[in-house]
């Protein structure tokens, strides 16, 4: 058993870390989850045949109890950290944490509980007090809840991964950063370098009173990096970051990712950028990248698309959705040209939000958000699926869930998420290149940045990495300061060009919030390159 003494000295070394993550230049402050929530080091992992046993007990004392439906969650949530600084380590963190949450519904009403006591009676009682907090959530009931029917699944399924992080020295990683920050430190006025190891692991087991027991393990890896150059008088300061987008996968995806043979070029973008002339305001065609549109499509088409937040359930965590209410949305707003699909899935091999089962046992399929550009779906959980039983009929399509119900641990409540979101690829298979020498006057952009959106998702700007100007089919030379402001369904329909399949690539968020009190999840967004007409650009240049 862990000792007062030994959760202050842990939580401690934890906190510090956690601090100097979010305080990284570049990183998105209060995103990263703190790991002193994470509770006391693990000792005894119960066997999956013990785990099945204590599922069993918790459904079975939430029927003794009253609901008529519950499912249960018993999770292992792992976290592992190395965060270096130009030639040294500034923190290595492992987190750990296992426990049971039970969900009871009770005459149309939901009730949650957790407890992280992995015995007998422990998730028993907790399954009891799910059912009494249904039973008193009765008499603020909006409506009924009533679940679309989903198969009976008994499985078990990883995410693929070849190498798991778990099993790699520290040294190791600590010494594969240093490496790189060395070669980033080479480039001509690269003064500070910042980089992170960050892995997650996830032994999910989920089993419900339909029958549906799962049994599924996942892991991710993130290389954030931060370099920046500093002009020699000192009075302008560039950075290059998110240079390696988070992935479903393992420590393979690190190595393949090859980060010290890379580092002097990222070093040298930076560099590049102290030179760059500022940008004219004005408007102008923009071919942007995939490692730079998967965030526009991430705020922009996503978050708006989730039907929670399109009816107004979702409203304190980066508020509502202007693609609302779905009986004038769907079939019918044109959200942008008829070449444009927007796929949901949780199925893309790598992607973070890839998994086998959700968090309600239920199978996720592939869905068009958006078909032939207009308003096709929206993102569901088994509850949700019923509120667009009428829009499903119509198109005789069944009313199933997409399998979008995810919680972040197992002490948290699970509810609709984001799965993988994705601009599929045109018929013509073309490339960055041949959008680039189909523009005449533009922006070329690269890489994501800062951003603002408002609590509609309707207007909102962007910045990114890397600008480059274009002129007459070719890029003349780089740009600072850019950054595009947008009405969503004008920004959209303003496409005129998207690349191929071959030029498909992956871009994710590692930490995206949601719900009260909140979580996070891991999302990706698949895109290809594509053009944007006459968008208006701003100059962002700081004064000195």
């Amino acid at each position: 058993m862990t000792t007062r003494r030994d959760f202050i000295k842990k939580s401690g070394a934890a906190f510090g870390a956690f601090a100097a993550l979010n305080q990284l230049p570049g990183l998105t402050p209060g995103l990263y989850p703190d790991p002193t929530t994470s509770g006391q080091q693990l000792r005894d992992i119960p066997s999956d045949d013990q785990i099945k046993a204590l599922m069993a007990d918790a459904l079975g004392a939430a029927k003794s109890a009253g609901a008529s439906y519950s499912d249960v969650r018993i999770g292992r949530y792992q976290n592992n950290f190395v965060i270096t600084r130009e030639h040294q380590i500034v923190q290595v963190v492992d987190t750990d944490s296992m426990g049971a949450g039970v969900r009871a519904l009770v005459d149309g009403t939901w009730g949650f509980a957790a407890t992280r006591n992995l015995t007998s009676d422990a998730v028993a009682a907790a399954a009891r007090e799910a059912v009494a907090i249904a039973k008193a959530n009765r008499i603020a009931q909006d409506r009924p809840v009533v679940l679309a029917p989903t198969p009976v699944v008994q499985a078990t399924w990883n995410n693929g991964f070849t190498k798991d992080p778990w099993n790699v020295p520290v040294e190791e990683k600590a010494d594969l950063l240093i490496r790189a920050n060395t070669e980033a430190m080479k480039a001509k006025n690269v003064r500070f370098v910042s980089s992170v190891m960050y892995f997650v692991k996830e032994n999910r087991h989920f089993a419900s009173t339909d029958g549906s027991i799962t049994n599924q393990t996942v892991v991710r890896s993130w290389v954030p990096m931060q370099i920046t150059a500093i002009s020699a008088d000192q009075t302008d300061f560039q950075s290059r970051s998110n240079t390696v987008q988070p992935m479903g996968r393992g420590y393979e995806y690190v190595l393949e990712a090859d980060i010290v043979n890379n580092a002097r070029k990222w070093g040298e973008e930076a560099s590049q950028k102290l030179t760059a002339k500022p940008v004219d305001v004005g408007r102008y065609d923009l071919v942007l990248h995939p490692s730079h549109l998967w965030l526009t499509i991430h705020e922009s088409i996503a978050h708006p698309t989730e039907l929670d937040r399109a009816l107004g359930y979702e409203a304190n965590y980066a508020g509502t959705s202007f693609a609302s209410p779905p009986e004038k949305m769907l079939g019918k707003f044109r959200y942008g040209p008829e070449f444009m699909n927007i796929q949901g899935d949780r199925s893309q091999p790598g992607g973070c939000a890839t998994i086998g089962y959700d968090d309600e046992g239920v199978k996720p399929e592939e869905f068009l958000i958006i078909k032939n550009g207009l308003i096709n779906d929206y993102q569901t959980t088994r509850e949700q699926a019923n509120w667009l039983k009428w829009w499903y009929d119509s198109q005789g399509r069944p009313t199933r869930s997409h399998g979008c119900s995810n919680g972040d641990s197992w002490s948290d409540v699970q509810f609709q998420r984001m799965p993988n979101v994705s601009l599929l690829p045109g018929e013509k298979d073309l490339a960055w290149d041949d959008l680039i020498g189909a523009t005449d006057r533009g922006i070329a952009i690269m890489g994501d940045g800062s951003f603002s959106i408002d609590q509609q998702r309707y207007n909102a700007q962007f910045g990114g990495q890397l600008f480059y100007e274009i002129k007459g089919g070719k890029i003349i030379g780089m740009l600072k300061d850019v950054a595009y402001q947008m009405r969503t369904p004008d920004f959209w329909n303003s496409m005129d060009m998207i690349g191929g399949k071959k030029s498909y690539m992956m871009g994710s968020a590692f930490f995206d919030g949601k719900g009260q009190p909140g979580q996070v999840n891991a999302v990706s967004h698949g895109c290809v390159p594509s053009r944007f007409r006459n968008i208006n650009v701003i100059n962002t240049g700081r004064k000195a």
